[in-house]
């Protein structure tokens, strides 16, 4: 029988656990290591620029390089290597390994025989190509999703957010977007909170009938609460000027570094092309 309440503690847990990490992530973006040193726009253009070049890339070595590339520039940046791990891993490149594995054998992609396997009696064969294909779709994912990361742990999120609305992205979207990276931290504190709050008055056994009238009593006060935080936010907003536009004091000023790091990225993106097509 599953434990249902050490399931819901597990998963208030392990979002505390985000919530933490999050934090954590944000003291990245705040040393002083060289990527967080970068003007904003040029390190964002930069990493799209890239990004792009991997996309592109057909030479799995120039992914080898690319990554590794990443992982010395989020060494010079003081990032841990193995939180940066974590975060880089997680969801997307692990759920590309598992979409890559059907091309690996010889029904999806056929060609010349690398390893002959048999599983519950069927017959089936590891192609040179097919592996080839995976290696090559699995690294341009897990690279591509390593610069993504790195940007996002090194940049500050408001300046992040301002550099989007410098590149014309739609002023909504980087609200929305913002809005919800600051109070998706208090939601979290707020159920972690009323959970423990039910935990120590009704104990952590109850019938499942008192449980489903608790928990629609708190979806109504969450509600509730959100609706009057709403309201309040944005009349704070409008008592500090706020007229559909959010503005962030620091200005960005590009300096002799991110120059020669624009020169650096030119050098880079010129070999790997050539690498790749010449």
């Amino acid at each position: 029988m599953i434990n249902y309440h050490n399931f819901i503690e597990r998963s208030i847990t392990g979002a505390l656990s985000f919530l933490k990490e999050s934090v954590f992530a944000d003291q990245y973006a705040a040393k002083k290591g060289f990527l967080q040193s970068l003007d904003p726009r040029i390190k964002t253009i930069t990493f799209m620029v890239f990004i792009v070049l991997i996309i592109f890339t057909k030479d799995i070595r120039v992914l080898f390089f690319m990554y590794a590339l990443c992982l010395l520039l989020g060494s010079i940046s003081k990032i841990n290597l193995w939180f940066f791990l974590r975060r880089s891993w997680i969801f997307i490149p692990l759920f590309s390994i598992f979409i890559a594995i059907p091309a690996l054998f010889n029904i999806v992609t056929p060609g010349e025989t690398l390893v002959a396997l048999k599983i519950f009696g069927i017959k089936l064969t590891i192609t040179r190509q097919g592996f080839f294909g995976a290696s090559l779709f699995v690294a341009r994912v897990v690279t591509s999703v390593s610069f993504a990361v790195l940007l996002t742990l090194t940049t500050k999120h408001f300046e992040l957010l301002k550099v989007l609305r410098i590149f014309k992205i739609p002023q909504i979207f980087v609200m929305t977007l913002g809005m919800c990276y600051r109070y998706i931290f208090l939601f979290v504190e707020i159920v972690s909170s009323t959970y423990l709050a039910v935990k120590s008055r009704v104990g952590s056994r109850i019938h499942y009938r008192t449980g489903q009238h608790l928990a629609a009593w708190n979806i109504a006060a969450l509600w509730q609460r959100s609706y009057r935080l709403n309201e309040d936010v944005y009349n704070a907003m409008l008592s500090r000027g706020y007229r559909g536009e959010s503005f962030a004091l620091n200005d960005f000023r590009t300096k002799t570094k991110d120059w020669l790091w624009v020169c650096l990225v030119v050098i880079i993106s010129a070999g790997v092309s050539y690498f790749n097509y010449g």
